[in-house]
Order: structure tokens, then C-alpha cells, then sequence
């Protein structure tokens, strides 16, 4: 289905019922193509890494063994309180 950006402005709630019911549209302005409405798709939450592992640019650092005291180590040396 194609729509216009007038359209998409007017007329966007049959665009998006259309679109849940599993249609594409596309979406021209000034006749090109320039957007996709497309259903979403929920995709699964990646699981959060465990409180005291080390993820990222941290993760092949040997030097730390505990994420939270090394976090309390760098606070005390800023005036915050650690506990």
C-alpha cells in the first residue's frame, strides 16, 4: 500500500490499522518513497548481566574481581559516600 505524507498526516490512524493488519506501506513524499510502516515485532529482552560481572569494555579486565568494590574504591576517592 502506498500512502502520501498528507495522507500519513491525515489519515494515520487507517494507515496504522492497516499496518496491524500485516500490510507495508509505504510512505512517498513529493512522489519518492522515503518511509516503511511495517507491524512491529516485539523481540525478547536481553537478559541483564549479573550485578557483580564485569560486561563491555570492562569485561577482560583481570585486575577487577568485584565490580562493586572496585565502584566503592573509585567513589572514595571522589568524596562520595560508598555506603
Amino acid at each position: 500500500m502506498k500512502a502520501t505524507a498528507k495522507d500519513l498526516r491525515v489519515h494515520s490512524k487507517e494507515l496504522l490499522d492497516a499496518v496491524s493488519r500485516g500490510e507495508d506501506v509505504v510512505i512517498t513524499f513529493r512522489g519518492k518513497p522515503c518511509a516503511r510502516l511495517v507491524p512491529y515485532e516485539k523481540t525478547a529482552k536481553p537478559t541483564a548481566p549479573d550485578n557483580n560481572e564485569l560486561f563491555g569494555i570492562w569485561a577482560d579486565r583481570m585486575d577487577i574481581e568485584s565490580v562493586e568494590e572496585y565502584v566503592q574504591n573509585l567513589r572514595k576517592g571522589r568524596g562520595f559516600d560508598a555506603g
